[in-house]
């Protein structure tokens, strides 16, 4: 993209490092202010509102287009072997390759951050105005209708026959029916919320830099760019230095490349562990905990046969969820959720088409890491999901598996679905079961917790609630990485909300 001032490396007021989901909220407010001079940078292609390729723009497409991902891959850990890691590469981020789902945070999740990590002003009732300036609804029920960001509560009649059926099944094994899951109670099952239309994703990157907001003449996208490290002279961030060595000086930079980019850059600038610094002969400028609370949802995929004829193309292949509770629960936390997708290529099903059944475990108990090993801003990090370290997820995840199990077994949907193709008859009992996680669990792409965020009384804190790093001025991080623990839904839509509300308090 050659785009306004794109050569010009002088003086920007702020440098937003990341046009994701976070990165294109802060373009977008904080350009609003015509005095404001803004650099927006993105390692990938910053392609026209429309003009976006299908690998991005279609719903059905999810993650792993190599254009368009970072190509990241898990270290091997417990379960014994490597797991794909799907972040966008591209304006957008991973907006614009996720499954598009758009749910706000449960209550239950900020009163546990409030409760643990001291961030009693991120309370449920506060962040409610900033998905609301965010959203453009219809504007039933409480939700914003005039944002830039379209979401919908998909209805019964805008999901295929078997996503129906999955619903019907589930309130039959005496779920409860929820009426939307963008609602203060949350818990049931139903029909997916999507940032989508006509089969699209309409990812951050089209809808919260559209081209009115492009042609603003204090922002300059600046894309294919990759960034190395900030610089930090007297204890405040002062410059960032791309991979090439160039230098662009900033009053603010604020980096937003996701949880995995955003603390390999502050590791490469000698911010996090000192022992990281110091094994790569990078002087240190502080001391700080990035990267020891990575944390994602592990899901295991059920697998069944289904009839061809009855996938529905015209409808979307993700379209239903159970929110619930396992045996293993602690107090009213809702740590699973069951989730739908039907695929026409079925491979080895015997119908020629499947449906998949997932167990997700949102509230985990495992954690994991991430490091880098290299100075080089073009070498992966290392990244240990940590899945399944602790005993108590496999046990949930099994419950999972037999929720799935007892839904299937209660029409319409028993009658709409043919064998269980994996895990399979072979794993009949809770044990049996527990031994195939090893083998299949994946992640739902949700990281977060690199860089998590917290009260002064935090230990573990590496920012603050508006996302300024521990004794380094100048310098925020605004992403995913920020939350305290992974939340219990989709990322992208409240890390969207967050970067929405330190906006507005930098306005």
């Amino acid at each position: 993209m050659t785009d306004k001032n794109q050569q010009d490396s002088g003086h920007f007021d702020i440098v937003i490092v990341g046009g994701g989901s976070a990165g294109a909220v802060l373009a977008n407010r904080l350009s609003a202010d015509s005095s404001r001079r803004v650099l927006l940078i993105e390692a990938g292609k910053a392609y026209p509102t429309d003009a976006y390729p299908d690998a991005v723009r279609r719903q059905d497409l999810v993650g792993g287009d190599p254009q368009h991902d970072w190509g990241f891959h898990s270290e091997p850990g417990v379960l014994g072997r490597q797991i794909p890691l799907n972040r966008g590469k591209v304006l957008g981020g991973s907006s614009a390759i996720n499954g598009a789902v758009a749910m706000r945070l449960p209550k239950s999740d900020h009163e546990r951050w409030a409760r643990n990590h001291g961030l009693g002003a991120l309370n449920w009732e506060a962040a409610q105005p900033f998905y609301t300036s965010l959203e453009r609804t219809s504007g039933t029920g409480g939700l914003g209708k005039d944002g830039p960001f379209p979401i919908h509560q998909l209805g019964d009649e805008e999901v295929s026959d078997q996503h129906r059926a999955f619903i019907a099944a589930a309130v039959a094994a005496g779920y409860q029916r929820t009426a939307g899951f963008n609602t203060e109670h949350t818990l049931g099952v139903g029909p997916y919320v999507m940032n989508t239309r006509m089969g699209v994703r309409l990812n951050t990157g089209m809808t919260l830099l559209t081209d009115e907001v492009r042609a603003r003449g204090n922002l300059t996208i600046r894309d294919e760019t990759v960034v190395d490290r900030v610089i930090v002279e007297d204890g405040r961030a002062t410059r960032v230095r791309l991979a090439g060595g160039e230098e662009i000086a900033a009053g603010e930079i604020i980096l937003s490349g996701g949880t995995y980019a955003s603390p390999a850059i502050l590791m490469r600038s000698g911010i996090g562990p000192a022992e990281t610094s110091r094994r790569l002969d990078i002087p240190v400028v502080t001391d700080l905990p990035v990267g020891r609370r990575l944390q994602d949802h592990p899901v295991f995929p059920t697998v069944w046969s289904i009839g061809k004829e009855s996938v529905g193309l015209a409808y979307p292949p993700i379209g239903a969820m159970l929110w619930g509770r396992s045996r293993h629960a602690v107090g009213d936390e809702a740590d699973l959720n069951i989730s739908t997708a039907a695929l026409p290529d079925g491979g080895q099903s015997p119908t020629g088409a499947m449906f998949l059944l997932f167990a997700a475990l949102v509230r985990p108990r495992s954690v994991g890491s991430l490091t880098i090993a290299s100075r080089d801003p073009h070498t992966a990090p290392v990244i240990d999901l940590g899945f399944l370290k602790d005993p108590e997820d496999r046990a949930r995840l099994v419950d999972g598996v037999e929720m799935i199990r007892e839904i299937a077994r209660h029409t319409p949907f028993s009658e709409m679905i043919g064998a269980e193709m994996a895990p399979g008859a072979g794993a009949g009992d809770r044990a049996s079961i527990d031994a195939a996680l090893t083998s299949s669990v994946v992640t739902y792409q949700h990281p977060t917790s690199t860089v998590p965020m917290g009260g002064d009384r935090d230990p573990d804190a590496v920012v603050d609630v508006e996302g300024r790093v521990r004794g380094v001025s100048g310098l925020r991080v605004v992403d995913a990485s920020l939350w305290p623990d992974v939340p219990s839904v989709a990322t992208a839509f409240p890390t969207m909300m967050l970067a929405e509300s330190i906006a507005a308090r930098m306005v």
